[in-house]
């Protein structure tokens, strides 16, 4: 079949490197124009972009879809069988998704209805899920709410983080991608109406959302710190015993914790105290422990929480906030 393919981020690489690979014919790409980025922010092309231009495919990156009629005449004469939907970043208008004669199809990284909108990898994990997948659809006007075509699940182990779950569903989404374009070519697959009752819808995330609340449980905590990492990071201030708290929550203070470990002992000590210095930083949650194993200080790089104690000043009794 003759595609337009519709991606940003990382995520759809593996979707588009896989539909290059295949039977199927690329005729154009459509990405988000170059943004702003690293420190000397200087405006990079994303990820789908370059990797579109590595293979000498026609390339668009339209400031707006909506009434962009340059780009609704482009994709008309191009007559594509179906637009491809990986993860574009902006809501698709109906004069689009109206074109394809076999329609618009999404890979949605979550088994849907469940963890419609975004950021559905990350809030799988902080919500404790242990089981998500990947999810091929026809995309209508509404958000995420198109007819189911093909589905995989998988399993979320305790250890993942949104980053290593991010690559696994990536190879797998691309992967049910090929197998749906395939059936719907042979016209053996039909769309099957979402349960609209069963639907949950989560909103974008926010470097406000790395604070960690350490009245929440160490699990939960773990949870959120996983589904985190790496962007925006889960992060705390320290608080010196004694020091008054709107002090502390400062830049200088700051500290982002990338890897921890629950431990189910209660304690009596106030959630957010460091209880313990020993192979770790051990603090008191709303409920258990939680053992803080690789962190970042300002300036500084990733390192073991034992390494970032020898020059911390952290003691016992001290707290984050």
């Amino acid at each position: 079949m003759k595609l337009v393919f519709m991606g940003s981020p990382d995520f759809a690489v593996s979707s588009l490197g896989a539909l290059i690979s295949s039977k199927h014919e690329v005729s154009l790409v459509v990405t988000q124009p170059d943004k702003p980025a690293g420190r000397g922010r200087k405006l990079t092309p994303s990820p789908v972009a370059e990797f579109a231009k590595e293979h000498d495919i026609p390339t668009e990156k339209p400031l707006t879809l909506k009434d962009n009629n340059e780009l609704l005449f482009k994709i008309k004469t191009l007559a594509p069988d179906a637009i491809i939907v990986v993860a574009y970043g902006k809501i698709i208008p109906k004069e689009i998704l109206d074109l394809p004669l076999k329609g618009c199809i999404n890979v949605h990284a979550s088994l849907l209805p469940k963890y419609r909108g975004a950021a559905p990898i990350n809030w799988a994990i902080m919500n404790g899920e242990q089981k998500t997948g990947v999810t091929t659809m026809y995309m209508n006007k509404k958000m995420d709410e198109g007819d189911i075509l093909l589905q995989c699940a998988t399993e979320i182990t305790s250890h993942d983080t949104s980053e290593t779950l991010h690559e696994h569903l990536a190879a797998m989404g691309a992967e049910l991608l090929l197998k749906t374009l395939d059936r719907i070519e042979a016209g053996t697959l039909a769309g099957l109406v979402q349960d609209h009752k069963e639907a949950t819808v989560f909103h974008k995330l926010s470097k406000e959302e790395g604070l960690i609340d350490w009245g929440r449980s160490a699990s939960g905590i773990y949870n959120r710190i996983r589904g985190l990492t790496p962007w925006p990071g889960a992060y705390t201030y320290t608080e010196e015993a004694g020091s008054k708290k709107q002090e502390a929550r400062n830049d200088k203070n700051k500290l982002i914790i990338y890897d921890a470990a629950p431990i189910e002992i209660e304690t009596k000590e106030r959630p957010g105290t460091i209880i313990g210095l020993d192979k770790g930083i051990f603090v008191a949650t709303g409920f258990g422990q939680l053992c803080i194993l690789e962190v970042q200080a300002p300036g500084k790089k990733r390192m073991p929480a034992v390494e970032y104690l020898k020059g911390s000043g952290l003691k016992v009794g001290d707290r984050f906030i």
